[in-house]
């Protein structure tokens, strides 16, 4: 039985939510046996509430100040109730049917399956070139300091088996943009199998990054490996992987 629940983070996002609500809807029922839409809205100023209520069938969740992407999407999870979970960004970069390749990772054996934008001669990946330089310059940090042998740690496109999900949330830290280096991190060491899957993948006119993020992107690096610096290697049903 093909079930997953989807949590949609969402800051300010009610200009674009309603056409992605109503899109994954229509995946949903065409593709899946049991879902369940999730939107954690972290304290938007705009109409982000009213857009959702329009849509009975999806769970409304709202931070009253804003938290971050990482407290946020962390929320959603622990608030999913199926064994499959995934978060993806509003604005569908990655296009929701790429959901099907994560879930086929997941029923193969995996525990975390994680879009990838890595070239392999079949997805598109439309990216421009102030953001291939970025991420060039993080997948370095990202390997030196914290997490080598995985090429994309920040596609906005996760799946989790719901038991990995609750373990490796519950030690999550990181509030902000470098929470998803955190999780992979902490999945890893707590003996979780992780497999990157190439998705299709379009960058959004509307990116929430600004000048200074990849600074405290890279400040919340040096973070991980301190504030997890007691954690057993292992410690999860596989051991290290």
């Amino acid at each position: 039985m093909r079930q997953l629940s989807i949590v949609f983070p969402s800051y300010n996002e009610a200009a674009r939510l309603g056409e992605t609500l109503a899109s994954v809807s229509c995946f949903c029922r065409a593709e899946l046996d049991r879902y369940e839409l999730i939107v954690v809205d972290d304290g938007s100023a705009d109409d982000t509430e009213a857009v959702v209520r329009e849509f009975e069938e999806v769970r409304y969740l709202r931070n009253e100040v804003n938290r971050g992407k990482g407290e946020t999407v962390k929320r959603g999870m622990l608030a999913a109730e199926l064994d499959t979970v995934l978060f993806s960004d509003v604005d569908l970069s990655t296009p929701i049917e790429e959901a099907l390749a994560l879930l086929k990772a997941l029923e193969e054996g995996a525990d975390v399956a994680i879009g990838s934008r890595r070239f392999d001669g079949e997805k598109q990946v439309r990216r421009s070139w102030p953001r291939k330089l970025m991420a060039w310059g993080w997948r370095v940090l990202v390997h030196r300091l914290v997490l080598a042998g995985i090429h994309d740690t920040q596609c906005g496109f996760k799946m989790f088996r719901r038991r990995a999900a609750r373990d490796v949330l519950a030690l999550q830290r990181l509030e902000g943009w470098a929470f998803d280096v955190e999780v992979l991190y902490l999945a890893r060491r707590l003996g979780y199998s992780i497999v990157e899957v190439p998705v299709e993948w379009h960058e959004s006119g509307d990116s929430r990054l600004g000048f200074f993020s990849p600074f405290r992107m890279a400040l919340d690096l040096l973070n991980v490996r301190l504030l997890h610096r007691h954690l057993p290697t292992g410690t999860g049903p596989c051991g290290e992987s």
